[in-house]
């Protein structure tokens, strides 16, 4: 846990955006962007504390860098690699069969760099043991290299993650950091932690441009993106399917997660400009789910390597829905999602709930 104080409730920021995007419709012009091609620098932060909760899957922080638009000839060559996976023209068969893009001429690539850390602890946290039905302690530090391709309606991105469970994540001591600078008490349990193994992922997200939902009254527009994921390795393995849609003022027209997950990157569309209708601020509200298949995941079932019981069987099928608000101005943008998942593990006994604030640095 970080913060002491939840955020304020989403219907009281959701009313507030629809205030300012009324009242600023006829003042703002749409202008258009002169730059539309800038790399991003973004900051997630998850944490249940947003809900008033402290227990599962308690913080999550990821810094992720990503490069501006680039052609073939730009990339690297472990970017190469990753090219192979990526849908393009260069892709394995079955790749181009399945994600593929209409004219592979159309196409840019950006490259990117995540940094990532994620915490699990049980609601307890005096005893210095795992208490019974409660979540194991965990802890995982990931470092990510990853390419995306995209038109002006798909997105394709790849991502090795290459990472480390157990003590050598370092969650115990930033979680004690944190504690200690804002007189919190600590957790005792954490020498009970799932125990150290190097881990290795790679991950596949698809993002679609959904025509269905593109609406434009004036100042007022809404869009949605559907997106369908997989994720092979010894950190985690699932596949995925969900979507979001957002509606206000003056959207920006990107690709961009809004929360934290295994290829949290932000990104602009790639288009000529004609359609780009983003001036100096933007005022929006976001909502979504997700639906995901878990086959395998280190911080419920143990490491890979080694004989280690967590005390918690793994549920299969997990669901989510998140609902948030986000402000850019000129090169700037901030969001606030919130989340309600199902029971990741058998004992666990309600949903979880949890924020993400997400910074956002066009350069």
């Amino acid at each position: 846990m970080i913060f002491k104080k939840p955020f304020l409730p989403i219907a009281v920021l959701s009313t507030l955006t629809t205030a300012v995007s009324v009242s600023y419709g006829d003042d703002i012009p749409l202008q258009r962007e002169t730059s539309v091609n800038g790399g991003y620098l973004t900051f997630y932060l998850d944490n249940d504390l947003f809900a008033g909760e402290d227990r599962d899957y308690t913080n999550g922080a990821r810094l992720s860098w990503i490069s501006p638009n680039e052609t073939a000839d730009d990339l690297g060559a472990f970017q190469g690699v990753l090219r192979r996976f990526s849908g393009d023209d260069e892709s394995f068969n079955i790749f181009r069969r399945i994600t593929g893009f209409q004219d592979p001429d159309k196409v840019r690539y950006n490259y990117g760099f995540s940094l990532t850390q994620l915490m699990y602890t049980p609601e307890d946290y005096e005893p210095y043991t795992q208490p019974v039905g409660q979540r194991r302690y965990a802890g995982w530090l990931g470092l990510g290299f990853s390419l995306h391709v995209k038109d002006d309606r798909i997105l394709n991105s790849v991502e090795f993650t290459v990472g480390t469970i157990g003590p050598h994540s370092k969650a115990e001591e930033t979680q004690d950091f944190i504690h200690d600078l804002r007189n919190m008490e600590k957790f005792n349990g954490w020498d009970d932690q799932v125990p150290n193994e190097v881990t290795a992922d790679i991950s596949f997200v698809q993002k679609r441009r959904a025509d269905f939902v593109d609406i434009e009254r004036g100042w007022f527009r809404m869009d949605g993106l559907t997106e369908w994921g997989l994720r092979l390795g010894t950190f985690r393995t699932e596949a995925y399917l969900g979507g979001f849609f957002r509606a206000g003022f003056n959207l920006p027209t990107d690709f961009s997660d809004p929360r934290l997950s295994s290829t949290a990157y932000s990104h602009r569309y790639f288009s000529d400009g004609s359609e780009l209708y983003v001036g100096n601020v933007s005022i929006y509200t976001l909502f979504g789910a997700t639906a995901r298949v878990v086959g395998y995941d280190a911080t419920l079932d143990g490491p890979v390597f080694r004989s280690f019981e967590t005390g918690n069987k793994r549920e299969v099928w997990v669901g989510e829905v998140f609902v948030g608000l986000g402000v850019r101005y000129r090169n700037v943008e901030f969001s606030y999602v919130h989340t309600i998942r199902t029971q990741e593990y058998r004992e666990q006994d309600e949903a979880s709930n949890f924020g993400t604030v997400a910074i956002r640095v066009m350069f």
